[in-house]
């Protein structure tokens, strides 16, 4: 979840507008004792040509690279050090360098009393454990981002925040279990590390409302039941949980987060039926339980109460019943994906209601959540194309609906061709029978089709002309008829010539034989020379050989 990327663009156009504000106004030097705390920092840091004019002989340290201060005060309030940030520091007219910054942390930073933003993302610093002295700084940093390095070791609690407090450390190799937070924790990024056990401490026995917004804990090595004590966390709006270890079901007492918008659990050990309670989640964009061992009926609710759907992913789990005709009711809904289920029954004929999917427009390519520091922007991994691939920055583009290798039945609804906004369908390894729809061709932004598998009779799509997909982004046109003969049994809507076909390939492959043997056989023939001839070209053939 790239929850960071708008509060960077905030952050943009907050120093833009200030800058323009007080342009002409005289602005204050920095604080001489953060000057120096500056240059101590710089000789912990392996920072080659990045902070370059971190340098004594310039007085004013508020117009160094990637350092910011208050333009009333001078005090230091953010620096911006992630690697990721040119754009933000060139935005100030500042050089940037473009290398990556290593070595060590200074407890220099301590030192800067007013520093509210602290970005370190993307770096090089050495497999260390974080200093001690360091976690200090989130007793009063509103931004911290360590993400991206290969800093490791245990996370000690960290309840010591004043303010409202977005930490990333994500992508870094910490291990141990989960750390306790504060009441005033906004946003608590902790994916792609190594941490491990359950997430009972963390969660449950809170005394008051957390005021935590976003949850991501993907990528990790943690075990046991999701708990069932979400009562007290009724602010967050994004919940991931991807890519761990969780057994048992989903906690009925989520039902208690009605302001949640994104629920990521793929990829666990989860099993049992979706709790009803999930009604009450009716802001609800995005729901992704692919990849566990969820079983029972989807409920026909979703369709009714979770009116704001966007993405519903299912995929390889153990779900059974009919697809419900209530899910039709989703207008905002773009991508379907109930793939490697169970299902059965007739593809309901009213799929033509996600309107969604008809528009041709292009809409936002990615697709946001907000909270009180801004939107983050939601991801999801989908199979398009055969291919297994992750999607953030144009998720709100794609716009699918794969049913494949379940037991569904009946023929292909007519409907399902006015869904003219479908980039991927995928009805392939069910039972559907009769034809295809014989204007599938409307579907003028389909990139992918797969109807493999099936009972299918009748029109074929080898039969279309090609002007039945002129205009769509399919790879060419549909492939021509096989000329060669077939068994009977796998012809489809087609009859059997029995008279011999002439097989041109073969003529003309045996008529280049002997043009080949004869250019290289008459000078043989009609030479004196010839045991001298092959002698040469026996010798050549041994040179090259060896």
């Amino acid at each position: 979840m790239d929850f960071v990327a708008i509060y960077f663009l905030m952050l943009l156009c907050l120093n833009i507008f200030t800058n323009s504000f007080s342009k002409g106004i005289p602005q204050p030097s920095c604080i001489k004792s953060e000057r120096q705390a500056l240059l101590k920092i710089k000789q912990q840091l392996k920072h080659s040509n990045m902070l370059a004019d971190w340098n004594a002989t310039k007085e004013d340290c508020c117009k160094w690279v990637r350092v910011f201060c208050n333009i009333v005060t001078g005090h230091v309030t953010e620096l911006q050090l992630g690697s990721s940030n040119d754009t933000i520091a060139s935005s100030r007219s500042k050089k940037v360098g473009s290398l990556k910054l290593g070595g060590k942390l200074s407890p220099a930073l301590l030192d800067l009393k007013h520093l509210s933003y602290l970005d370190l993302s993307n770096n090089d610093f050495d497999p260390t454990q974080i200093p001690d002295w360091f976690w200090n700084l989130t007793s009063h940093l509103q931004y911290l981002n360590i993400s991206g390095n290969q800093f490791q070791g245990k996370i000690p609690d960290l309840l010591t925040n004043q303010a409202s407090l977005v930490l990333d450390l994500s992508f870094n190799n910490f291990t141990g279990s989960l750390p306790g937070i504060s009441l005033n924790m906004t946003v608590l990024d902790l994916s792609n590390n190594v941490l491990s056990g359950s997430m009972s401490q963390f969660l449950c026995h809170k005394k008051h409302q957390m005021k935590l917004e976003v949850l991501n804990l993907e990528g990790n090595h943690l075990s046991g039941e999701i708990p069932d004590c979400w009562e007290k966390w009724r602010s967050l709006v994004a919940i991931e949980l991807c890519n761990n270890n969780f057994s048992g079901g989903i906690p009925s007492s989520m039902g208690a987060l009605t302001s949640l918008e994104s629920l990521h659990i793929r990829n666990n050990h989860l099993e049992g039926e979706i709790p009803d309670s999930l009604t009450n989640c009716t802001q609800l964009l995005t729901l992704d339980f692919a990849a566990n061992h969820l079983s029972g009926e989807i409920p026909p609710w979703m369709g009714e109460r979770l009116s704001k759907l966007i993405i519903i992913s299912f995929q390889s789990n153990r779900f059974h019943g009919h697809v419900p005709k209530q899910i039709c009711g989703l207008s905002s809904l773009q991508i379907l994906d109930l793939s490697h289920n169970n299902l059965s029954g007739n593809i309901p004929s009213c799929i033509n209601n996600l309107t969604a999917m008809i528009s041709r427009k292009i809409s936002c390519s990615k697709i946001s959540y907000n909270t009180s520091k801004g939107c983050f922007f939601d991801n999801m991994a989908l199979m398009v194309k055969g291919t297994m691939l992750d999607y953030s920055n144009t998720l709100g583009l794609i716009k699918l609906v794969d049913l494949s290798d379940n037991n569904l039945s009946g023929e292909i609804p007519e409907e399902m061709t006015m869904l003219t906004g479908l980039l991927s369908l995928n009805l392939s390894k069910n039972h559907l029978a009769g034809k295809i729809p014989s204007n599938i061709g409307a579907i003028k932004t389909l990139e992918c089709v797969d109807l493999s598998e099936n009972n299918l009779s009748g029109t074929q799509l080898q039969s279309f002309s090609a002007s039945s997909f002129l205009g769509t982004k399919l790879y060419g046109p549909p492939l021509p008829t096989p000329k060669t003969l077939v068994p009977a049994s796998n012809i489809v809507g087609g009859q059997v010539d029995s008279r011999k076909q002439v097989d041109w390939y073969i003529i003309w492959l045996e008529f280049g034989f002997w043009c080949g043997f004869l250019c290289v056989a008459c000078p043989l023939l009609f030479t004196n020379s010839g045991d001298a001839c092959i002698f040469r070209i026996l010798t050549k053939l041994k040179i090259k050989h060896f």
